[in-house]
């Protein structure tokens, strides 16, 4: 099979997104004037080590924000977010926090996620995340698209769930990523791989 996306694939879902796959996924927490928000986004990646950067992108909009989404909104407006890793016992969880709520609906409430502070940046983030990332705004770059924006920050600080940490490297009981359509993963059968000399 063959097709180009501006011509359609001819098929009941949109494989692209199953493509790309697995995608980590981004639990973003935001504080703006209108309350705290949580939500997943599964466009998501670490871009640079020194500064630790990263991005994510949200690629649609809803009725009360003006062409994006609350997550989006709320950034522009403060400044920072925070981005946690969802734990497997969380999933239910961070499924019921990606509902279109209206503006100001608090997601850690209606979704029945602890909430806990950020340390570097005045915002919520997710209590039981195997780790978070504090991150400062670098710019929200419009894509191609309507509402699609791609939102990069500098990771200015870490949090790390403590059991996750086994001699030295964080490992958690597993990583949960989105593989397209409706399926997920818990990623967690790991092996090592050396990199070739000046690799």
């Amino acid at each position: 099979m063959f097709y180009r996306p501006a011509e359609g694939h001819g098929l009941p879902h949109n494989p692209f997104n199953a493509i790309v796959a697995p995608r980590p996924i981004a639990w973003v927490g935001t504080r703006g004037a209108m309350g705290d928000n949580l939500a997943p986004y599964s466009f998501f990646n670490a871009v640079a080590y020194v500064p630790p950067q990263v991005v994510f992108a949200s690629t649609s909009a809803k009725p009360d924000r003006d062409g994006t989404k609350d997550s989006v909104a709320q950034i522009r407006e403060s400044g920072v977010f925070s981005i946690s890793l969802v734990p497997r016992k969380l999933i239910d969880a961070m499924n019921a926090s990606c509902a279109s709520f209206a503006a100001g609906v608090d997601e850690f409430e209606a979704a029945g996620v602890a909430k806990a502070e950020c340390e570097t940046i005045d915002c919520p983030r997710v209590a039981e995340s195997y780790a978070t990332l504090e991150c400062r705004l670098v710019q929200v770059m419009p894509l191609l698209g309507a509402a699609n924006f791609l939102v990069h920050g500098e990771v200015t600080g870490i949090h790390i769930r403590e059991d996750c940490l086994k001699e030295g490297r964080f490992l958690p009981p597993e990583r949960l990523v989105r593989l397209g359509y409706k399926d997920y993963a818990a990623v967690s059968d790991l092996f090592e791989l050396d990199r070739p000399p000046g690799g």
